[in-house]
């Protein structure tokens, strides 16, 4: 019965293939997308503006509370000791 199946099966075998890439290419999209929207980088850009003089330090102290707060928000631990 497995080598009528496998006979049977092998046409669509192109289609599996290709289902499978698409799989991985989303996989592989959604973890850049969250690495750039993450609070870390965000926090380093606004290090560099702050350096540059591109934003008062009244306002960059008013981004990096939030950008901490969303950090820690993210890193709570969910489970007990």
């Amino acid at each position: 019965m497995g080598l009528l199946k496998a006979l049977v099966l092998a046409p669509f075998a192109p289609v599996s293939g290709v289902l499978w890439i698409a799989e991985v290419l989303a996989g592989e999209a959604e973890r850049v997308q969250a690495a750039q929207e993450s609070p870390e980088l965000a926090l380093a850009d606004l290090a560099a503006k702050r350096a540059n003089g591109e934003i008062s330090d009244e306002d960059a102290e008013a981004l990096e509370d939030e950008l901490m707060e969303e950090m820690l928000s993210r890193h709570v631990p969910t489970g007990g000791i």
